[in-house]
């Protein structure tokens, strides 16, 4: 039986890059045992134990599990809240078992997921050893306001929002606290909430959310120990937002550079999701001002949080449905590597997406750490793209090895 596993190849631990380095994993555990470069720490030799199993490579690159921030499991085909909301929670639920076994294969261990019809389920099964896929940092479902984006207006009230299963739809700060409430009962471990829609006719933003609603639920989520993500499209809603106290700004489009000091001065995490918006049919070309939004997120928002120091994380908004399959959501930290370089980028789908997500033992390679890891062939502080599943040898997961061949 394998009690042991050693890694050996240049090693990002999270922060900074080891050469040639060794990890080596307690599989029983399914900890970190020893971190370091060749020959420096006490299991430093390779297969030193004859119960342990040896990964290496000259040209093989060891990371922590990948981390991403923002991600749905809808299991839809075709795309829009009418597939989504009207396609059965038990079918969504089984299509997502292979949305997340292709994750967990791509490097994936750990993802957040911000509404998604029995997300804490799917969690639940996840950690019971039911199916394979990723850790699921789940919301249980997303908090909306009635008449909002998930909330479909051709359907009548009560139908619409109880198809749209992935979010709760509170109206007035009791009601968004009860909806706090309920996610705390689910087993949700942080909230979403929407402080803006999309957009409407002509191009305007559509605002969600009073500022006493969003206090609430802010307030509420934090006494039961709960980190909020904000939908956010335009400075109005992003600065609700940040008054309100939320821990992370999703998409943020629109940003400025007052609202960008603003994250920087307390600490709010930015998950811009850029992804997303290459994907989805629909978020140009239909009117001239979403156009001119989308275009300017995929530009410059990230350019001005980098030069305020804004957080950055990882986070794709892939949903699993014709349009945004999962699988490639390392795609992503591809596109944030354009404005950040890719070891910034790979610290924002590692530590500090661990940060992000509250998650004090994984997204680094430390010695009592769970051992989350990913072993991919070339360099990704050289070409991110060594980040691509064909480039992933194996993943470890509490100490499991996955190979991507399996």
């Amino acid at each position: 039986m394998m009690k042991g596993l050693s890694l050996g190849g240049r090693v990002f631990d999270g922060e900074g890059l080891i050469e040639d380095g060794v990890v080596s994993v307690d599989t029983q555990h399914g900890l970190i045992s020893d971190f370091g470069e060749r020959g420096e720490i006490e299991e430093g030799d390779l297969g030193r134990s004859r119960n342990s199993k040896v990964i290496q490579g000259k040209d093989y690159t060891i990371l922590p599990g990948l981390i991403d921030a923002h991600v749905h499991f809808f299991g839809a085909r075709g795309e829009g809240i009418l597939s989504w909301a009207t396609t059965p929670d038990i079918l969504a639920a089984l299509r997502s078992v292979s949305d997340l076994r292709r994750l967990l294969l791509a490097g994936f261990t750990t993802v957040r997921e911000l509404g998604t019809k029995g997300g804490t389920a799917l969690a639940r099964a996840v950690d019971e050893g039911a199916f394979e896929g990723p850790r699921i940092i789940s919301c249980s479902r997303a908090l909306a306001q009635s008449g909002g984006d998930d909330d479909p207006p051709t359907l009548p009230v009560e139908i619409g929002q109880k198809l749209a299963s992935y979010s709760y739809f509170c109206d007035g700060p009791w009601e968004c606290r009860r909806a706090v409430r309920l996610v705390v009962r689910d087993g949700g471990r942080c909230v979403k909430l929407y402080a803006s829609g999309g957009f409407a006719q002509g191009g305007k933003v559509r605002l969600q959310f009073t500022q006493e609603e969003l206090a609430a639920i802010v307030d509420e989520a934090h006494r039961s120990g709960l980190k909020v993500a904000a939908h956010a499209y335009g400075e109005e809603a992003l600065t609700n937002s940040i008054e309100a106290g939320v821990d992370s700004i999703e998409h943020g489009l629109g940003i400025t550079q007052r609202v960008a000091r603003k994250m920087k001065e307390r600490g709010i995490f930015y998950v811009p999701t850029l992804v997303t918006y290459t994907k989805v049919k629909g978020y140009s070309n239909d009117n001239k001002a979403r156009e001119e939004m989308v275009k300017r997120h995929l530009t410059e928002d990230l350019e001005i949080t980098k030069r305020y120091g804004v957080k950055v994380v990882m986070g794709s908004d892939i949903v699993g449905d014709d349009a945004r399959p999962h699988g490639r959501n390392y795609e992503e930290i591809v596109a944030e590597a354009k404005f950040l370089g890719n070891k910034e980028a790979l610290v924002a789908a590692t530590s500090r997406a661990a940060e992000c997500l509250d998650l004090q033992n994984v997204g680094r390679i430390r010695k009592g750490n769970v051992a989350d890891l990913v072993v991919v062939r070339g360099n990704p502080i050289e070409n991110i793209n060594s980040l691509a599943p064909e480039n992933v040898v194996c993943v470890v997961k509490g100490g499991h090895v996955y190979s991507a061949k399996d």
